[in-house]
């Protein structure tokens, strides 16, 4: 099968193709894995955490990619959840170890036994992809395949962070970075909290503007104050200054609620100057966000098709996918970034 594969880490300043496209070997469903004929994935910015190795280093050659979606063409022979012909999408948690604590509380995120689709098993950057049937979720007939790909992570990401903060109707969030699960946040704040304004801060013109589209109260850069404090933040961004700034914008009691795997700077001046009485003084909360359970993509997806949800995308083929990567790097953003692998979407 086609594939766009990365063989090996390293910035994408010294390699701005880190993925090759070649052929690999279609993969054999399990007795409790389906096969799923791949017709289109989301590009993530975890996929530069991992060609650039701020994540647990991924098993070289890997699949990239997370946010798959396809039709059912084979079933293992104890599969009963699917079957052949159904769409479905397979998100970032593909396994965890189902016996723990933490797997047993619905908590799988926090499973030490995580596997992680396109990071410790192979992704969707390719024609087809396997995948155990508790770990495929059903796609609403509300989306099309390139609209309901960034709901898998974007989308679910978001809507985690959004429930971490536990803001109530009315009470103001901020989001930092507008990306493709910030502008998914948003739209889930103007159904779910209508009245609660959102403040946005963004580096890019761009950005900015985008976001004052869909329906933000203010927007700003990184450094620029709000014009009151917030109830809650969440973090979107890939470093550490936003996140030292948003402390300073948050209200007494308030939650930053951090959305990254990895941050790519650690901005050590900011970290230094980490301020106790002016970033944490007043019981402000810092919560990191890790991974997603399935909980939260099946429960984000009804939510999405309920609005509805239809994110904002921009189509590559599969075979420009390190174009789409290197745009995501520089910044170069409007919602979500959806990889044609074929057919239509």
């Amino acid at each position: 099968m086609k594939a766009m594969v990365l063989e090996n880490i390293a910035p994408l300043r010294d390699n701005r193709n880190p993925l090759r496209l070649i052929d690999f070997p279609k993969p054999v469903p399990g007795s409790n894995e389906i096969l799923v004929e791949l017709s289109v994935c989301a590009v993530c910015h975890t996929e530069l955490d991992e060609i650039e190795g701020r994540t647990r280093p991924p098993v070289l050659p890997i699949i990239l990619g997370h946010q798959a979606v396809g039709k059912i063409v084979e079933t293992g022979k104890e599969v009963t959840k699917h079957k052949t012909g159904d769409r479905v999408g397979v998100a970032w948690i593909f396994d965890a170890c189902g016996q723990c604590d933490h797997c047993l509380s619905g908590n799988e995120n926090l499973c030490k036994q995580f596997t992680a689709t396109g990071r410790d098993a192979q992704g969707g950057y390719a024609e087809y992809m396997k995948v155990h049937e508790d770990f495929a979720f059903a796609i609403p007939s509300k989306f099309g395949d390139a609209q309901a790909a960034p709901l898998l992570c974007a989308g679910a990401i978001g809507y985690r962070s959004l429930s971490l903060t536990v803001i109530k109707n009315g009470q103001s969030l901020g989001l930092t970075g507008f990306g493709a699960s910030a502008h998914l946040v948003l739209k889930m704040v103007r159904h779910r909290y209508p009245d609660t304004p959102v403040y946005v801060f963004a580096r890019s013109p761009k950005e900015r503007a985008f976001a004052l589209e869909l329906g933000a109260t203010w927007v700003g850069n990184t450094t620029d104050r709000p014009p009151k404090k917030l109830n809650a933040i969440i973090d979107t961004t890939p470093a550490w200054k936003p996140v030292v700034e948003a402390l300073n914008y948050l209200s007494p009691g308030g939650r930053l609620v951090i959305n990254a795997i990895r941050k790519e700077t650690v901005d050590k001046e900011y970290l230094l100057n980490l301020d106790y009485t002016a970033h944490l003084w007043m019981e402000k909360e810092i919560k990191s966000v890790a991974n997603v359970t399935r909980r939260d993509v099946s429960e984000f997806l009804a939510l999405a098709a309920e609005i509805p949800i239809l994110p904002v995308i921009q189509e590559y083929p599969l075979e420009q996918a390190n174009e789409a990567l290197n745009e995501l790097k520089d910044r170069k953003i409007r919602g979500a970034k959806v990889l044609k692998v074929k057919g239509n979407s």
